[in-house]
């Protein structure tokens, strides 16, 4: 969270990383139709942006390449950064006035937790420009009241996450490696993935190492899998294309697709590596978005 000196005076700037489900599992689901979940989330070095400039109403400014795009889906009137706006302002009992500013650099309804990274990274923007600091319980619940992502992505740190979202063990280290993200350029819709899932719940991992090495963490991708990952293949067969693109690339050690996508990622031993692999295939699929990044990683405690 910094003081953005290019922008108005007293703007507050927060990122919005893109979450990664590095493994996903549906365990069960509950009578009010929310699925429960097991998974090892990890976040991005890359992201949205959101930035809080004082104003006397409250309104919100989208830039960026994915902005148009975003336009289109609806914002922004019923957009989730006003959203996480207006239901801060009820919590604090202050009046909703901010100029917020999206810079929006994450594909939309991609499985990387862009709306619900950027609704945290707008409760973070407006605590600090409206100095306001509800206990953390209530602003946890207003989080997860604006969806199951929003939780994890307040905290912003790795960690399982169980529940519906509400549920977080914090990883004591994970290491920074370096990724690459593929998108095909085709939104696909989080309800819609859900809703094609067919068969039984999955079981939990029975271990999630809490300091888990390079190759422990690809172990954990390849033993957890994506219970999401066929019923999205199934409505949108190119996430195959680009998975298989990611396993052929050299010294791709692992690659899965995350969310209910339709982003994939590979992890790389590398940032050379990653970085050539995302040269090649921005090369062979110009339409499809290709980013090289690495993991946030956590030094051991």
């Amino acid at each position: 969270m910094t003081r953005d000196a290019a922008a108005p005076a007293g703007t507050v700037t927060v990122a919005a990383p893109a979450k990664l489900n590095l493994y996903l599992r549906v365990v069960g689901r509950r009578p009010n139709g929310y699925h429960e979940l097991d998974s090892l989330v990890a976040f991005a070095e890359i992201g949205d942006v959101v930035r809080a400039a004082p104003a006397d109403a409250l309104g919100l400014y989208l830039d960026g390449p994915f902005a148009a795009a975003l336009g289109e889906a609806g914002a922004p009137d019923d957009n989730l950064v006003l959203r996480a706006a207006r239901g801060l302002a009820a919590l604090t009992g202050r009046a909703a006035g901010a100029r917020l500013t999206l810079t929006k650099a994450l594909p939309v309804a991609s499985g990387v937790g862009g709306g619900s990274a950027d609704a945290a990274a707008t409760l973070q923007a407006l605590g600090a420009l409206w100095r306001v600091a509800p206990a953390p319980a209530a602003l946890r619940d207003l989080a997860l009241s604006l969806g199951a992502d929003v939780p994890v992505c307040l905290d912003g740190r790795a960690c399982r996450m169980q529940g519906i979202g509400e549920r977080l063990t914090l990883l004591e280290a994970l290491p920074a490696m370096p990724l690459v993200l593929v998108n095909p350029g085709v939104p696909l819709a989080t309800k819609a993935v859900f809703g094609a899932r067919a068969g039984d719940f999955s079981a939990p991992l029975d271990h999630v190492p809490p300091r888990p090495s390079r190759m422990a963490l690809v172990e954990l991708v390849r033993r957890g899998g994506n219970d999401l990952a066929a019923p999205a293949r199934r409505r949108l067969p190119v996430i195959g294309t680009v998975l298989e693109a990611l396993s052929a690339a050299p010294d791709c050690l692992v690659a899965a697709m995350s969310g209910s996508g339709a982003t994939c990622f590979g992890l790389f031993d590398t940032a050379a590596a990653a970085e050539a692999a995302a040269q090649r295939l921005r090369a062979a699929e110009p339409a499809w978005w290709v980013a090289a990044s690495r993991l946030k990683g956590l030094a051991p405690a």
